[in-house]
């Protein structure tokens, strides 16, 4: 068996420590905890599980905590987890297996279900996320949101693989206060990035991401543009995400016909996804006047498209809004059948409406 070593950074997350130190019990790893200044009982409920437990000073610096707890592990291999993410699934042998199937110069990836009480579709998302590396070739880069980099060169265009490690990610639950409070944190730090690398399209992606959770549009609409118009790398799986959360931004903020001029040129760069395909069946739809059949196009290629289990399955959505638009065509007849088929597949909309029209059904 490869020793792993797994280093958690926090601090006063008393009510999330046991939930994500709890599960890593059974597979003997050597547990790293450090504390950034708690005030609270993390620590004390952190003993529980390892007396490999150090206090950093806090310093706006996420990367620096990082990578002082890679100085603490014992092992070359680790594994790193925020005291947000709880361990789901984990199948220790067929990770053995994958680190010792990859070079030692690439790094593994969790699969991490991202729950949010803001206003989305979706209850969760699921993402694949740089996780577990060799200390002596990568560390940390970026105040926050910070990234795992080739130690040498800072490079972040390094081999990835999947590894079969699952967690639930709850950072983004909480009030609208608590968000907020969040957002303003992140982005004080992400502004001193930009100081510094005033080019770098990431940090205005996060920035915009952190005023998209608490739906402040037009400021989320401010900084997708601007990593928009800087070069983008298309390997980069942030990237992919902008281009729908962009567009729905634009969507929110009266700005569609501006979203299918900027996105009509890269349009092939995005198309083999089931999300950004009904995203951009959807700017159809909000089109001065309306374009109901080129989105039917769109929606149509969606349902063509095969389902990515890590984005999900946007079939029912691709539905509802044919639907829509065949309510716009005057299509009656079509657009409650595809409403039913929609709610056939749970899309919340869909079933909601279907829920509607019963009880007026009902009333008469």
């Amino acid at each position: 068996m490869i020793p792993i070593s797994v280093c958690i950074i926090g601090k006063n997350e008393e009510k999330n420590i046991e939930k994500c130190l709890a599960p890593l019990m059974p597979y003997n790893f050597e547990i790293i905890y450090v504390d950034t200044g708690s005030t609270d009982r993390t620590k004390e409920i952190a003993a529980k599980y390892t007396d490999k437990i150090y206090d950093f000073e806090w310093i706006d610096d996420f990367s620096a905590a990082r990578n002082f707890s890679l100085t603490k592990a014992s092992h070359n291999y680790v594994l790193v987890l925020d005291c947000d993410e709880f361990l789901t699934a984990l199948d220790l042998d067929a990770l053995c297996e994958a680190i010792e199937t990859h070079p030692r110069g690439s790094v593994g990836q969790i699969l991490r279900k991202s729950f949010s009480n803001a206003q989305y579709r979706q209850k969760y998302t699921l993402e694949r996320v740089d996780r577990l590396f060799h200390k002596r070739n990568f560390h940390y880069i970026y105040l926050i949101h910070e990234q795992v980099a080739d130690i040498k060169t800072d490079r972040t265009d390094y081999e990835r693989y999947d590894i079969p490690v699952e967690v639930d990610h709850v950072g983004y639950v909480g009030t609208d206060d608590e968000k907020r409070i969040k957002a303003e944190r992140n982005n004080a730090l992400l502004f001193q990035e930009i100081k510094r690398k005033p080019t770098e399209p990431y940090f205005y992606f996060q920035i915009a991401q952190s005023y998209n959770l608490i739906d402040d549009y037009e400021n989320a609409y401010i900084y997708y543009k601007k990593a928009f118009e800087l070069p983008l790398l298309l390997e980069n799986l942030w990237v992919h995400v902008m281009a729908n959360n962009f567009i729905n931004v634009m969507v929110q903020t009266g700005r569609a016909a501006e979203a299918l001029e900027l996105y009509l040129p890269v349009y092939e760069d995005y198309a083999h996804s089931q999300q950004f395909l009904c995203s951009f069946g959807a700017l159809y739809l909000n089109q001065t006047p309306p374009q109901p059949l080129k989105a039917m196009m769109e929606f149509v290629k969606a349902l063509q498209t095969p389902i990515d289990p890590e984005e999900g399955d946007y079939s029912g959505m691709a539905l509802y809004s044919m639907g829509y638009a065949n309510e716009l065509l005057g299509n009656a007849p079509a657009a409650a059948s595809f409403l039913v088929k929609a709610a056939e597949k749970g899309y919340p909309l869909a079933v909601e409406k279907m829920e509607e029209l019963k009880r007026n059904e009902e009333k008469q």
